[in-house]
């Protein structure tokens, strides 16, 4: 579309062609938030529409004017240059590049995120920097989302129907000084509007520029942030940021009274017991039959049938939770004791920090150990970190595809790794072999979009009402074919076997939706030789509770820094989880879960009353958001010191 050139026409087309990316970008929320709709749902009825469009609104105004600030300096230069054709083709070009850039990858996001709780940050390109089939995915993706396709061209095709362009060469006969000044003028003040909405604010009312922890104030719970951010601006924000600094709210005397991560030397009786650790990917608790016999009036029955088994043999925890909600974020979890907050700290510059991992604690008490993922080697820095917290060996697709006992290539599934039955087959044997005592880790990768499993099970486990439900249940049969293998081998019974997720999936109960919710997942520790109790133990357990709690067992002879707690040397009361989502932390203790800003306490919550999470309290416990606080202060400054370990 053209309008007429004059002193205001390159002024007019900027405030039309801006309002016109408001309204791309709200297009895109809608999609959004129509993507994930049962992830909001359960608590739409408790947001303010109007609350939303202005939290929206004021994101969208710092992300736009962020990407489209080129444009607009170019169409507002006081300089006659801008008047000719070429120019304002230049400049259209430039416009529906970027806004048609932010488009695709808002609407792309509408798909990531229901796999990570959240809009899409930097972290995202070194996570996946080591991947080959990231084309393949993408190009899937595309067909079973084709809807989203068709709504990202007709966003853009409206983009490039409705831009609005002045008509060119009519300003030579413009005298030269009212025509700088108008220019100079709309530039100016295109500029002072452009770093008020990129900060989000004036500078009176926001003392410092908007970030993604900002969006809370919006929304009644941190996974509902992600409604009124966009994509464009999480990744901007987020490129090059001092991820952990000292929050400074204890001094050092009053923060290690609170809460001390480092674990003295134990006072059992020293056992060199193997340890075997069973990732398993994307498993939900809600998957399983043993942990929710209410559920559904008691007719749930899961999709684990032999998980199920081993937990009744098995040690487990009223309340289990994962750390993080991708699984980048498990890893230092569960092998380190470091949860996720903010950022997984491997994708950061505090990564090369020295790690108390299992594998290098126990190298001191004489332990072989070893890593077992079936995708390619260096997939989603696993190696890296493996061998960052002192796992000697490193078995992956290639050393699989080596091994003449076994498939090779034939097993891969085509997009991620080597199916679970082989390569848990390859586990067990690969153990036969090693030097014991040993520590061993295997992280699985079947039941993982895009959701199919092999051939010959397809009948067999056909299609039930989520796309995840056939996989699960093709894991947990390889996970029994698994245990019976092993439980043939020599040292079987001198192992301790935990099995845990690296975080949950999809979901079709509302409790499982909640903040809280959504990171609940199994966690189960086995002992063949019956030494440890079975059953249900009350408290809460979280996967940073994992090392110590394996190290408490073994009656580690060292001290060292894990985040979590020994779980069967801790009282069932004093037993906590905690986790972080856009910008909020929460802490569940016994029944009260607060959620805090890293400055306030934003909520509170009592889940034997209120396991939805619908009704906030009006006040928390002192005790709980000093705690919290230590554990932040603690994390924090220990990551920018690089004291993740006692060694001096």
């Amino acid at each position: 579309m053209k309008i007429k050139n004059n002193y205001y026409s390159n002024t007019i087309a900027v405030i039309a062609n801006l309002a016109l990316a408001y309204v791309a970008y709200m297009l895109c929320r809608v999609a959004y938030v129509w993507e994930n709709w049962s992830l909001f749902a359960p608590g739409w009825d408790n947001l303010s529409v109007a609350t939303l469009l202005k939290g929206s609104l004021r994101f969208d105004s710092s992300a736009i004017f962020y990407t489209n600030l080129l444009y607009v300096i170019l169409m507002l230069l006081p300089i006659y240059a801008k008047e000719k054709e070429w120019w304002q083709k230049m400049t259209r070009t430039i416009y529906l590049t970027i806004n048609s850039l932010s488009v695709a990858i808002n609407l792309s996001d509408a798909v990531y995120s229901q796999f990570t709780g959240r809009r899409t940050t930097s972290s995202f390109f070194n996570e996946f920097s080591n991947e080959g089939n990231l084309g393949s995915i993408f190009f899937t993706e595309l067909i079973n989302h084709w809807y989203l396709v068709v709504a990202g061209a007709v966003i853009i095709a409206m983009m490039c129907i409705l831009y609005i362009k002045p008509t060119t060469g009519e300003r030579d006969e413009m005298p030269k000084r009212r025509y700088y000044t108008t220019q100079s003028i709309a530039l100016t003040i295109a500029l002072l509007v452009g770093t008020t909405a990129i900060r989000g604010g004036t500078p009176g009312a926001v003392l410092r520029p908007i970030n993604l922890g900002s969006a809370n104030q919006y929304v009644n719970q941190p996974h509902e942030a992600a409604i009124v951010l966009n994509t464009p601006f999480s990744l901007i924000r987020t490129i090059g940021k001092t991820t952990f600094a000292d929050p400074g709210y204890f001094d050092d005397t009053t923060l290690e009274a609170i809460y001390n991560p480092v674990h003295q030397p134990s006072d059992t009786i020293h056992n060199k017991k193997n340890v075997v650790v069973i990732i398993v990917e994307s498993f939900a608790r809600e998957y399983t039959g043993f942990y929710n016999r209410t559920l559904e009036g008691g007719s749930y029955r899961g999709y684990t049938p032999f998980v199920d088994s081993l937990l009744s043999v098995s040690t487990t925890w009223e309340h289990t939770f994962a750390n993080g909600r991708k699984s980048i974020d498990a890893m230092p979890s569960i092998l380190a004791s470091i949860p996720m907050f903010v950022e997984p700290f491997y994708m950061t510059g505090y990564s090369l920090n020295r790690v108390s991992g299992l594998p290098a604690e126990l190298a001191k008490e004489g332990y072989s150990s070893a890593f077992f993922h079936g995708a390619e080697n260096g997939s989603m820095g696993f190696q890296d970190f493996a061998y960052s917290i002192g796992f000697q060996k490193y078995y992956g697709r290639d050393e699989y595809d080596a091994d003449p006992r076994f498939g090779g290539e034939t097993d891969f599934d085509g997009t991620w790794a080597i199916w679970d039955e082989p390569f848990l087959q390859y586990f067990a044997t690969k153990m036969g072999e090693m030097q014991q005592p040993f520590i061993t880790a295997v992280f699985t990768a079947s039941s993982h979009h895009p959701f199919v499993i092999p051939e010959q099970y397809k009948e067999i486990y056909p299609e039930e009402e989520l796309v995840m439900h056939k996989c699960i249940r093709y894991t947990d049969n390889a996970l029994r074919r698994f245990f019976a293998t092993a439980s043939q081998q020599e040292w079987f019974e001198n192992t301790i076997f935990v099995l845990c997720n690296d975080h949950t999936n999809m979901t079709n109960h509302d409790l499982y939706r909640t903040p809280i919710g959504v990171y609940s997942g199994p966690i189960l520790i086995f002992d063949p030789s019956g030494e440890l109790p079975k059953g249900i133990m009350p408290g809460i357990a979280q996967q940073i509770d994992i090392m110590p709690t394996i190290l408490g067992m073994l009656g580690h002879t060292s001290p060292y820094v894990a985040f979590g707690q020994d779980l069967l040397k801790t009282p069932a009361d004093s037993t906590w989880t905690v986790n972080y989502a856009n910008g909020i932390y929460q802490y569940l203790c016994g029944d009260t879960l607060v959620q805090f800003d890293g400055e306030k306490i934003v909520g509170t919550y009592k889940l034997s009353s209120d396991p939805l999470m619908r009704e906030p309290l009006k006040s928390h416990p002192l005790r709980h958001e000093n705690k919290i606080k230590a554990i932040i202060q603690q994390y924090m400054k220990r990551m920018a010191e690089d004291h993740l370990t006692t060694a001096k």
